[in-house]
Parts: C-alpha cells; structure tokens; sequence
C-alpha cells in the first residue's frame, strides 16, 4: 500500500471513530437525576461510579471516622457535614430519623468543616469526643444548637453532654485529628465534594439535602443492587 493510500485510510478510519463517538454522546443524557431530584452532569456521574470503588476502603474502613447505627449494616451511607451548615443540621436530622426505621443502616461520618475556624474548631472536638465514646450525643448537640458555634458554645456544648473538656482539648490539638481531617478532605476533593452536605450512598454522590423519601429510596436501589450482583456472582460460581 503507497503512503498516500495509507493516509487515506488512516483518515477514514478516524473520522469513522469520530462519528461513533459522537453518536454515542448524543445518545446519552447530558443530565442524571440523584435520588434527592437534583441534577449531576451524567459524564461526572459516570466517573463516580468508577471512582467510589477506587476510595471503598477510605470512604468506609478509616478507624477515625465514627459509626453510626449498625456498624455489620448492609448498606452503609458516607456522610460530610460541616457544623455551621444550616442544611447539614436538616440533613442530619433525616440521618437520625433514617437510623430508627432502619436496624441495617451504617451511617460513617467524615468531616468537612468548609465554614470557617468554627467549623474546624467543632470538626476537631467531635473527632477528639469519639475518644471518649461520646461521639453520637455530642454530634447530635452540635447540630441541634440554634446557631452558629464557636469555641466557647463548643466547648459548653461538650460539657453538657459529658465529656472532659480538659482532655478534650488535649485530645483535640493532636496529629491523629488533623491527619483525620486532612484524609476526609482529601477524599471528599477525590470525589468532587465541594460543599457539604453530601452524602455517598452506593456508587453516587448527592449533594444537597435528601429529603426522607428520597433516601430511603436511594437505600432500597442499593440493596436490590446488592442482591442482582449476589445473585449473578452465585450464577458464576456454578
């Protein structure tokens, strides 16, 4: 074959591919609806899917980041909240309710405090509470405070729920809770986590506030999930 001939060849066979590529595109939707009813561009959606298995082992086995409900649950959901966040506070309210109708729901909760010292301040001090066992009833109080907290609420808020402030503050100001932090902030930049709240439930990130229906929804896809590739690896298997 002359160069000529080969050029010609080689140019019909890119712009063959060119064609196929382009028809595949129109053929997907450039929008995907999340289990909440918001939007993610669905090229964004696709590469969540392959990067949440990348990240399985950060999102759901880092021993700093406390356990909610069932901890051998079968569907575990990735929280990132940050204190001062007003819709972080209606989130974790929905979170709450999810646990008491759901034994089998495991709820791991990352920090992203993107509001400021406060927040950092507050992310640091719940951390640092997991070590004394008193995660949940502090997380809960910080939430519940009508308002903005800072140092001082914080650290009154902890009080109130028991903890010893003292080794609180010790605890708070070591390596183990600023590399804690830096790990779920990295993380959340792998996945594209900008703001909080989000949540990853499966293989999908929602952003935004999920109201109860909503995820109880999202809980059931990925259960069913569960259940085809359960099935389907049995059918392998024999």
């Amino acid at each position: 074959m002359s160069k000529q001939n080969a050029g010609l060849v080689a140019v019909i066979g890119f712009l063959v591919l060119a064609l196929s590529v382009l028809g595949t595109l129109r053929r997907q939707p450039d929008r995907l609806t999340t289990c909440n009813g918001s939007e993610m561009n669905a090229l964004l959606a696709a590469d969540l899917r392959i990067l949440i298995p990348q990240h399985r082992d950060a999102l759901l086995n880092d021993l700093a980041s406390p356990i909610a409900g069932n901890p051998q649950g079968d569907v575990p959901l990735v929280s990132f909240l940050d204190y001062n966040c007003p819709l972080c506070k209606e989130m974790d309210l929905i979170l709450q309710q999810a646990l008491k109708h759901d034994s089998n729901l495991r709820i791991v909760r990352k920090q992203l405090p993107v509001l400021g010292p406060a927040s950092e301040f507050a992310a640091r001090a719940a951390l640092a509470s997991h070590k004394q066992g008193k995660y949940e009833a502090f997380n809960r109080a910080l939430f519940a405070f009508p308002g903005l907290v800072n140092q001082r609420t914080t650290l009154v808020i902890a009080a109130r729920v028991g903890l010893d402030v003292e080794q609180l503050k010790r605890d708070m100001e070591g390596p183990a809770i600023t590399e804690a932090i830096a790990r779920d902030r990295a993380l959340a930049n792998e996945l594209y986590i900008t703001g909080t709240p989000a949540l990853v439930v499966g293989d999908e990130v929602i952003a935004g506030v999920v109201e109860t229906a909503g995820l109880r929804s999202c809980i059931a896809d990925v259960r069913a999930n569960a259940k085809v590739q359960s099935s389907t690896a049995a059918k392998s298997a024999l």
